[in-house]
């Protein structure tokens, strides 16, 4: 199992330091924080140099989010707020070029400022990954008919969510939770395509490593940040 870490800002120092530690994929939260378009481009040009991998978890679930991420050179495409198969279906298929998918050619970045050669748009289609969000009851029960999908490559499961639109009062990794995980994880298995948790626990991690997911997102930037200045403050006498 792999590890990631979650930015919720274009922090090109926290980038680095991020690097130094040895951890190789970022999650990018462009959902629900302000990574400004000329931010962003810095982040996945600084990140693809330092040779780290970087998801763009977008906005909604809308085709022209992860026309714009996908434009960038971004890794992977996070889709939020997904529902069942056919109202996502536009959305996920812009993942790929077609005859595959719908996604619009642009010459750029993403295709590295150059004409696209005779095996661009197929290397493209397996190189630029899709992973619609798992956080709703709707994508829940449709998870069989999403991974069948043919511009799916796997899914990211959103756990708290998850939890609140199958009718329970929060996530806490409770036996349901875990319940409705491994359900989520065995389907990915049946299908052949991996599954993403944020795992911020030791609990959730030893489950996520058991469950046989790809990755696990162990680290998120805001956490990192209320843990070190609680630890600076509880060493300085008389805080």
């Amino acid at each position: 199992m792999q590890h990631a870490f979650w930015m919720s800002t274009p922090n090109l120092d926290l980038l680095e330091i991020v690097a130094a530690q040895g951890l190789r994929t970022l999650v990018c939260d462009v959902e629900h924080n302000a990574f400004a378009p000329d931010r962003r481009e810095a982040l996945v040009v600084a990140a693809r140099a330092m040779g780290l991998a970087v998801y763009f978890k977008i906005e909604a679930p809308e085709p022209v989010h992860v026309q714009r991420a996908a434009d960038l050179g971004v890794d992977g495409v996070i889709i939020p707020h997904v529902g069942r198969l056919a109202e996502a279906a536009p959305t996920l298929a812009t993942a790929k070029y077609p005859p595959l998918g719908s996604r619009s050619y642009a010459a750029g970045r993403s295709a590295r400022f150059a004409p696209p050669d005779a095996d661009f748009f197929q290397r493209s289609n397996r190189a630029l990954r899709c992973l619609p969000m798992i956080e709703t009851a709707e994508a829940f029960a449709d998870v069989e008919a999403i991974l069948a999908h043919d511009c799916v490559d796997g899914i990211f499961i959103g756990p708290f969510d998850l939890a609140l639109t199958r009718g329970r009062a929060g996530y806490g990794f409770s036996e349901a939770d875990q319940a409705d995980l491994a359900r989520l994880a065995q389907a990915a298995r049946a299908a052949g395509k991996p599954w993403w948790l944020p795992a911020w626990r030791p609990a959730e991690q030893a489950f996520a490593q058991a469950q046989g997911a790809e990755m696990a997102v162990v680290a998120a930037e805001h956490d990192i940040m209320a843990r070190g200045l609680r630890q600076v403050l509880a060493a300085v006498p008389g805080a």
